[in-house]
């Protein structure tokens, strides 16, 4: 039996690929989902037993806090948040930066993060088991000139998981990131059969770190950094 079974996780960013597929993890495991998404859920996971939505755009603090409260008065508790909403601008260079791009980053990863962990917080640090994670990035660890915001907007949401993570100490939660270069997907795979994506970390290796979380104690969770990116192949 799985660490999460019987516990209840919310999902951030549930549409996207990789939530998906960490949605489809967590019900085979025995967890109860709630996710939340700025839109209607996809079909391929809102039909799924033990699965329930709500609706807020993560960036408006009285939305997240509105739809945290009603996941709080349906479920008994919440023992975790896996916090997957993506988005990238860059490629251009550090001079020639939009600011544009930084607001739209600063809303999508920090912004949101920040919105859903403190609506969460209290039910976080009662839960016997919680864990909260992120997904970051390698280039936060070797930030590059064209790369300039959207390191920095993951550096940021680093630094406050890791402070979440301190505010944890001594609870019976741990605030956990996860570092990969790349996602790779299977529509990726299938739109580009020739390609070898070397560095790209396959989704479901990802949903199986996250799912694993629970199997770990929170003191020994609580703080780390793993990097999951496979070596590339010859």
């Amino acid at each position: 039996m799985s660490g999460v079974t019987g516990r209840t996780v919310v999902v951030t960013g549930a549409n996207g690929a990789l939530g998906q597929e960490v949605v489809r993890r967590l019900v085979a495991a025995g967890a109860k989902v709630a996710v939340i998404t700025r839109g209607a859920p996809a079909a391929e996971i809102a039909s799924l037993e033990g699965v329930s939505a709500y609706r807020a755009d993560l960036a408006d603090r009285t939305a997240v806090r509105a739809a945290v409260e009603e996941i709080r008065a349906a479920h008994d508790g919440v023992d975790g948040l896996l916090h997957l909403v993506g988005g990238w601008r860059g490629g251009v260079p550090i001079d020639e930066a939009d600011p544009a791009d930084w607001d739209f980053l600063e809303a999508g990863l920090i912004r949101s993060l920040q919105n859903v962990t403190q609506a969460l917080y209290s039910a976080l640090i009662a839960s016997p088991d919680a864990r909260v994670a992120i997904i970051s990035s390698t280039s936060v660890a070797k930030p590059t000139a064209k790369n300039a915001a959207y390191a920095a907007a993951k550096a940021a949401s680093e630094a406050w998981t890791l402070a979440l993570a301190d505010a944890f100490t001594g609870t019976g939660a741990a605030a956990v990131i996860v570092r990969v270069m790349a996602l790779l997907t299977p529509q990726m795979k299938a739109d580009a059969p020739e390609r070898k994506f070397p560095r790209y970390t396959p989704i479901g290796d990802v949903a199986d770190a996250l799912v694993a979380l629970w199997d770990v104690s929170p003191a020994e969770a609580n703080g780390t950094v793993e990097t999951l990116v496979p070596e590339a192949k010859a």
